[in-house]
């Protein structure tokens, strides 16, 4: 693991690190925030996943997450979206696939298959390595991420629910399988068999029988994608059939972006530590 950079803030230190992965078959960014508490000792773990076009950099400049992470004393870890290199497929200028659009699953297509394994890459390879390198208890972990990464943060969660205490979104994908923005890039992945995609939609898993203990979702009312990318309800839906506990907070005026995710993260943050600390 080569360190890129690191920063003191909010006592705690913010890191850039990178490795070389074996899921992806590429060279993988990821940030890191580890608050002054670690020194005593190994601390929980929160996973935030970013969304579409993003990368690392985008909630570890613009999300405000250190001052919350300090204080109820949590790590943060920020992964990027997508494996990237001159050598991986992408579509430039489409920016609902390829570079930066992930989607948190492990593709099963050519040429795709070969490195676009987000998915293991989350749940295997990068858990190891911050459980290896940086002061976790991983024992205490939970996730949460934003849109697409609010999309992987749910699936990852019902698949996972041994090992996360808790989940949040904000503005997710709630059912990628029949969303406009994420239906193309399910099929060029995973192929035409919808079927397939059942494992990487959060409406399909709980409607197949997945569980966890609740949810809390937060969602801009004046968001452009609520209605064609989005839909919460579909996920309020599948949870109340299901018997899964949602908060599900709209948010009068708010849109998609950061200003929206900062504005609540603190809030985020401190629903997951008190869950961690269960």
């Amino acid at each position: 693991m080569e360190t890129i950079s690191t920063a003191k803030s909010h006592g705690g230190v913010q890191g850039v690190y990178r490795h070389e992965s074996k899921a992806t078959g590429t060279p993988m960014t990821f940030a890191v925030f580890v608050p002054p508490q670690a020194a005593n000792g190994p601390v929980p773990v929160l996973w935030y996943l970013s969304g579409l076009t993003c990368s690392h950099a985008n909630v570890m400049e613009k999300g405000e997450y250190r001052a919350a992470a300090a204080a109820h004393g949590v790590i943060l870890v920020a992964p990027d979206t997508s494996p990237r290199g001159e050598e991986v497929p992408d579509e430039p200028g489409n920016w609902q696939f390829g570079s930066g659009a992930g989607f948190y699953l492990d593709a099963t297509q050519a040429p795709y298959a070969t490195h676009y394994r987000m998915y293991s890459y989350i749940v295997e390879e990068l858990s190891a390595l911050i459980a290896a390198e940086f002061p976790a208890d991983m024992s205490r972990q939970s996730i949460f991420g934003h849109s697409m990464g609010g999309h992987g943060a749910l699936t990852i969660a019902l698949k996972h629910p041994d090992r996360f205490k808790s989940c949040s979104a904000f503005a997710p994908i709630t059912e990628p399988s029949t969303a406009d923005w994420s239906r193309p890039a399910l099929e060029k992945y995973l192929g035409t068999d919808a079927g397939v995609w059942r494992a990487y939609d959060a409406v399909a898993l709980i409607e197949d029988g997945k569980r966890f203990p609740e949810f809390l979702v937060d969602q801009g009312s004046a968001d452009p994608f609520l209605e064609t990318g989005l839909r919460p309800q579909l996920l309020a839906a599948a949870c109340a059939s299901a018997g899964i506990p949602l908060t599900l907070n709209l948010r009068e005026g708010y849109d998609h972006s950061y200003f929206f995710i900062s504005t609540f993260m603190a809030d985020h943050i401190a629903w997951h530590a008190a869950r961690l600390g269960r």
